[in-house]
């Protein structure tokens, strides 16, 4: 190396290094550009306020996790005779959070209208106050039950109010009037849902007790070469970061963490007869997603909405938490999302490259209306998220491109090759309502919607 001397610097050093002028010309003083880590003093050692978050462990796992399964298998291989225990699920007051509760029909139900209305306390579930209380739950799609096995059954309900009104977090009614509407354009959407396994003390689980584990970026070496900072990996010599780490798809315990959850949350979708099409180990450790779809209108919210019920009672039985938090761990870490997969017939036909391109016209000039429907809270949610890092866009922007994962839009390479097929809204967050989501898709693009909503006080605009 022409007798320059190459420093290999720390990660705590890469982890302040300022990346500026890599490709300009040779820096007058190369120590500018990254920041050295200042050993600990006494003073710290001996119980100075530390900034790092202090992390308690209790137990990762709950304790119903700690009963006995074949105790419980020996009942649940008891005969039940003629009579079928029916699951009513439904969407609570937060409008993120599910809720059900169990009862005994006569028969098998073989359709949606053979499993008759009930009821449930509203005030409990922040849907109602208790002088009033009495909600009623309106079955809408049937699914067999893979936790107490066949006839038995759970059913995804709506939620009306007293007056038979739709309850304020009940998106579902809606949704199907737009999806109604736009019937003859036959769209199609597959969401991928993106999650984080959690201990009960809502450490990452798998992480280190009182740590963090590997960077999710493959660790690079900073050196000084002819007095300039360059980057090396293993692979030959970059001047740009790389997001390239062990934890996508990965395979090993040292780096996956949770996969007989997620292999079980599978079988169960599967045997439920929710549309799932596959899973995958996600950027961050811990994180996973799974795929849903495709689907037909209305469809798409209750096959996830259903799938995401299956993956809480999976982990459940693991003493597991799954959280569907946008940003579940601060700092230089992926947060998780809900990309959204849209298209028309008109899309998936020859020459549907042009419908695509013209509805994200549409796309770009509704952003902000977007962005108040992609999360629970109007935006709030999903601006920890969209920060233009992390493979993400930014919140405030919108974007599109070929096989661009930092856009707000990214169509396929293969679409663009093909010239038809779908494109991928990627600003949807974990923790979205599929019903708010598809609908505020469908009316942009399909109804041709145009006029903003008004933008409710504490929201992103």
């Amino acid at each position: 190396m022409n007798g320059n001397r190459a420093r290999h610097v720390s990660e705590a050093e890469w982890g302040g290094a300022e990346w500026t002028n890599l490709s300009g010309p040779k820096l007058a003083r190369p120590a500018r550009h990254f920041k050295r880590a200042r050993r600990p003093s006494a003073r710290t050692a001996e119980g100075a306020k530390d900034r790092r978050p202090t992390i308690t462990m209790s137990s990762s796992m709950s304790a119903s996790s700690d009963l006995s399964k074949s105790v419980r298998d020996k009942y649940m291989c008891l005969p039940q005779g003629d009579k079928v225990q029916v699951t009513y699920i439904w969407i609570d007051g937060t409008g993120e959070g599910l809720r059900c509760k169990t009862r005994t029909l006569d028969s098998e139900p073989k359709g949606i209208k053979d499993v008759p209305e009930w009821n449930f306390d509203g005030s409990s579930t922040y849907q109602a106050e208790g002088s009033n209380s009495d909600m009623y739950l309106i079955p809408v799609c049937l699914f067999r039950d893979p936790f107490t096995l066949d006839p038995n059954k759970l059913v995804l309900c709506e939620v009306l109010k007293y007056n038979r009104k739709s309850a304020e977090t009940n998106l579902r009614s809606s949704c199907c009037q737009v999806m109604e509407q736009a019937g003859h354009s036959h769209p199609w959407f597959g969401m991928e849902q993106e999650y984080s396994l959690l201990g009960i003390d809502k450490h990452p689980f798998g992480w280190p007790k009182n740590g963090y584990p590997g960077p999710q970026g493959e660790l690079c070496h900073l050196l000084i070469l002819d007095r300039c900072l360059v980057l090396r990996w293993h692979c030959p010599i970059s001047l740009l970061p790389s997001p390239a780490g062990p934890y996508y798809c990965g395979v090993g315990a040292d780096k996956v963490y949770g996969r007989d959850i997620v292999e079980c949350h599978y079988k169960a979708c599967l045997y439920a007869g929710v549309k799932i099409a596959g899973t995958n180990a996600e950027v961050m450790p811990s994180q996973w997603e799974f795929q849903v779809g495709p689907c037909e209108g209305i469809a798409m919210g209750d096959h996830l909405w259903m799938a995401r019920f299956l993956l809480h009672r999976v982990c459940e039985d693991f003493g597991v938490v799954a959280t569907l938090d946008p940003k579940p761990m601060t700092g230089n870490w992926n947060g998780a999302g809900c990309h959204t997969n849209f298209s028309t017939e008109a899309m998936r036909n020859q020459g549907g490259l042009q419908h695509i391109e013209e509805a994200i016209e549409k796309l770009g000039k509704r952003h902000s209306y977007h962005i108040r429907m992609y999360d629970p809270k109007g935006g709030a949610d999903n601006s920890r998220r969209l920060t233009g890092s992390h493979e993400t866009s930014s919140i405030h922007e919108f974007s599109a491109g070929v096989a661009n994962r930092s856009a707000s839009i990214r169509i396929p390479r293969q679409v663009g090759q093909d010239g038809c097929g779908y494109f991928e809204d990627r600003r949807p967050a974990a923790n979205c309502d599929p019903y708010a989501v598809t609908e505020a898709i469908t009316r942009t693009c399909v109804l041709n919607e145009t006029e903003p909503l008004p933008v409710p006080s504490g929201e992103v605009p």
